[in-house]
């Protein structure tokens, strides 16, 4: 680090790094920060790079645990960054490029020792690094807490600064650094119920930021705003070609940029088009661990309540007294994004947990003429089961029970005419409606369970789905009509095998008055199709039911209720949602990189 251009391989050795981790206290009015934060490298652009990065720094990082109860040198970086920060936004407007780059570089340090120290030690003793006192020489309980101040300004640093093509980076780092913050969780096997990080995030001064926070992350995914192009925005070009400080900038600019572009941590092949925003990647990852934060002893997670009760644009009724954190967000625009980004995990769990949260979103996507938006990519999903991983299966499928739930939607998607499913193999659909498609994906998934997974929750959902769908069912297409029949007559030998192995078993304890009798509707159709003869056409059999729908004695018929199967949330459910957000940042974060071997929560192959 320092003014001098480094390389990941030299950085224990950075005089800079060791003063800052050694056993002499550094003023936070001490020139020595400048030259620390003037610095410049290639940033790691893959997970192997990112661990040497790692790897590199962890014996500054263990100087600096041990030597920080007499230095309180964190404390003094935190505070260099505090002071930036409050002329960050002037320094944006007026183009200060020099005063952002370092801003961005003190953050980048602070992030990279936050998530060491929360790898290495409980939250109690992270907590008293950031309360040391520095003429006292000790830690106190009554001196000012910079762990929860430097969270307020995290928060006012994601909601108040412009996006810029000179913030975009700083951006990114500050969602980034409030991840890590809330990483704790990843060292745990149990799910965290009363944590440090919740406390200051549910009350004190960061709590009035809720609100703003969720919508600004909200704005971020629904924008997916790109970097700024590689090295050209962070410092003009100068027509003598700069000078030093011009290719350090542009250096680490570059560096930075390239990591954007390329992944991070656990980044796959298939994952780089929601990459293409590190901003609104990030932003989603952390709305998902914030949504998911358990609850206070006292008081409810905000940001979940926030994101329960958010309003279209469009709504002018005033927000009733008893909702707090409420406001307003172009819903047209949030539901254009989630169409087009569900490819990933990530908005596909955004798109669950909007719908089954907030009433508002609900009835507005169910009022829209163009479902099939939103439905197609749901629906392939489905398709490609085998390719996705059962979480991303489930929560696909959740979409579509909860949809299902509405008898409007279920006689629209009859409505609605697409042509040429080019990702649907089986066939050739050449002209099919939503709902014969959703029927077709949905008998492929239940097939595909019985013979492969035979998971008992997916296929339950499955039926479901097709239950509350099936009284709407109209003008189906001839092959999904095919592909019911052929169903029902598999699950009818199912369970007709069952029944006669139960039946076996109770070895004739039954009495002949307790033998159910054979299904008179059942019955009465088959004899008139048998009287008819053999080698029936479609329209001559349908002329038979609708005859013998006449002539049925209606004395005879039993009258079954109208069934509405609907979704219920797991009594707790942080149990599943808390290690898979955390499994989605694991793998998708940007920049962010974390030894498998230290997670708790999961587990984690090592690659």
């Amino acid at each position: 680090m320092g003014s001098n251009s480094s390389r990941i391989g030299d950085l224990p050795k950075n005089e800079y790094l060791k003063k800052l981790s050694g056993t002499e206290s550094v003023s936070e009015n001490d020139p020595f920060w400048n030259q620390l934060l003037s610095f410049s490298f290639p940033a790691p652009t893959s997970s192997t790079e990112l661990k040497l990065l790692e790897e590199a720094t962890i014996s500054v990082c263990r100087s600096l645990v041990e030597n920080n109860p007499r230095t309180g040198n964190l404390g003094a970086l935190i505070k260099v960054f505090l002071s930036r920060t409050k002329e960050l936004k002037l320094s944006a407007e007026c183009q200060n490029h020099i005063f952002i780059w370092q801003t961005h570089n003190a953050l980048f340090i602070i992030c990279c020792l936050l998530k060491v120290f929360i790898c290495q030690m409980s939250e109690e003793e992270l907590q008293l690094h950031f309360t040391y006192e520095e003429k006292s020489g000790n830690y106190s309980s009554d001196s000012e807490d910079l762990l929860e101040e430097l969270l307020c300004c995290l928060m006012q640093l994601i909601t108040d600064i412009p996006l810029l093509d000179i913030t975009y980076e700083i951006s990114v780092e500050a969602i980034s650094t409030m991840v890590v913050f809330l990483s704790c969780q990843l060292f745990h096997k149990e799910v965290l119920r009363q944590s440090i990080s919740h406390k200051y995030l549910m009350r004190g001064p960061c709590l009035p930021y809720t609100s703003k926070l969720v919508k600004t992350l909200l704005y971020n995914f629904i924008r997916q705003e790109k970097p700024p192009p590689p090295g050209t925005h962070v410092f003009p070009q100068q027509s003598d070609g700069g000078g030093l400080l011009y290719g350090l900038a542009s250096g680490v600019a570059t560096g930075l940029w390239t990591v954007f572009t390329l992944g991070g941590v656990g980044s796959k092949a298939t994952a780089s088009p929601e990459l293409s925003s590190p901003l609104a990647n990030q932003s989603l990852l952390l709305l998902l661990v914030l949504a998911n934060l358990t609850d206070a002893s006292d008081a409810p997670n905000p940001y979940r309540q926030a994101i329960m009760s958010f309003k279209n644009t469009q709504d002018s009724s005033p927000f009733p007294s008893s909702i707090p954190h409420a406001f307003q967000i172009n819903f047209n625009s949030l539901y254009t994004a989630l169409c087009e980004q569900q490819t990933s995990d990530q908005a596909t769990l955004l798109l669950y947990t909007l719908l089954h949260q907030n009433s508002n979103i609900r009835t507005y996507m169910l009022a829209r003429t163009d479902m099939e938006n939103l439905v197609l990519p749901i629906l392939e999903i489905l398709y490609h089961v085998e390719e996705r991983n059962s979480h991303h299966v489930y929560m696909a499928l959740i979409i579509l029970l909860i949809l299902t739930e509405d008898d409007g939607f279920n006689r629209s998607i009859h409505e609605v005419i697409l042509k040429n499913i080019t990702w649907y193999s089986e066939r050739v659909l050449t002209e099919i409606s939503l709902g014969s498609l959703l029927i077709l994906v949905v008998i492929r998934t239940i097939q595909y369970n019985m013979t492969r997974t035979r998971d008992k929750y997916l296929h339950t959902n499955c039926l479901a789905a097709l239950a509350n769908m099936s009284a709407q069912f109209r003008s189906l297409h001839q092959y999904a009509a095919q592909r019911i029949i052929s169903l029902f007559s598999l699950l009818s030998k199912k369970h007709n095998k069952v029944l006669e192995q139960a039946t076996q078993s109770l070895r004739g304890s039954l009495s002949s008055n307790d033998v159910p009798l054979p299904d008179y509707v059942i019955t009465f159709f088959s004899s008139r199709l048998l009287q008819a003869g053999a080698e029936l056409s479609v329209e001559r059999v349908l002329e038979i039911i609708k005859q013998g729908v006449i002539a049925l004695p209606k004395d005879r018929l039993k009258k079954f209720p109208e069934l509405k199967f609907k979704y219920v949330e797991e009594e707790q459910p942080e149990e599943f949602f808390i290690p898979y957000v955390w499994s989605l940042v694991y793998n998708s974060a940007v920049g962010l990189y974390w030894n498998p071997q230290d997670i708790q929560l999961f587990t984690m192959d090592s690659d």
